[in-house]
């Protein structure tokens, strides 16, 4: 079990979160959107979309970074592994809190409201309940990872993150005697990706492409005179 979920399953999740959200653009664009409830109810969505939004992105930027950065270049940086991670656990106690407050927020204003309740499906819940238990299993981590301080636990999640994205053979081996609460964790947080092509979240990668307006071509929209 333990070689099939953290050997095998990242790449089912990978394959599913790309080829779905390939399949998804071209048959269902209509349907590609985040759904913004704004117009039906302003109150609380600017708070909770703001601290939400911006913890989220702060915490995958710090999941991305601290886990694909080569151990040999923070050790040639000279940040010892016990000084990594007690930035992982500030910053991510400090942006997965407060991307916790913005997503209780919002949880508050959908529920709250009966309009917004009757607009909201399946597929918003389950999104929203699994962002919801991810976030909660991530912060509890940080209080096992006090007890590892000397940041090897820490660095048997690099090896294995950087064993999946360069397909070498023996990934779960390296997280085998990892603590059950880091596995469900990280388990939840592949799913995530698996989910991801069939609900609103699609819509981060519009937010991706956005950035690509900074370095397109002027668009001609009539000839000059």
């Amino acid at each position: 079990m333990n070689d099939f979920l953290f050997g095998i399953y990242p790449y089912i999740g990978l394959a599913i979160f790309l080829f779905g959200s390939l399949v998804r653009f071209e048959r269902e664009q209509y349907s590609w959107k985040s759904e913004s409830t704004q117009l039906i109810r302003r109150g609380q969505l600017r708070l909770g979309s703001y601290l939400f939004h911006i913890g989220i992105l702060m915490v995958f930027a710090g999941h991305l970074g601290g886990l694909l950065t080569p151990i040999w270049v923070w050790d040639a940086l000279g940040v010892a592994h016990s000084t990594k991670q007690m930035i992982a656990m500030v910053a991510g106690g400090v942006f997965g809190s407060m991307t916790l407050v913005g997503l209780l927020v919002l949880l508050h204003r959908r529920f709250s409201d009966e309009r917004l309740k009757a607009l909201t499906n399946w597929r918003d819940k389950l999104t929203l309940g699994w962002i919801l238990v991810t976030l909660l299993l991530g912060l509890s981590t940080i209080f096992i990872s006090k007890d590892h301080m000397d940041g090897h636990m820490m660095t048997l999640f690099m090896a294995w993150a950087q064993h999946i994205v360069t397909f070498q053979a023996g990934a779960a081996d390296l997280i085998a005697q990892a603590p059950t609460l880091f596995k469900v964790h990280m388990f939840m947080g592949m799913s995530l990706f698996v989910i991801f092509p069939f609900t609103r979240l699609v819509h981060v990668w519009s937010g991706f492409g956005s950035a690509t307006y900074l370095v397109r071509a002027w668009q001609v929209v009539r000839p000059r005179g």
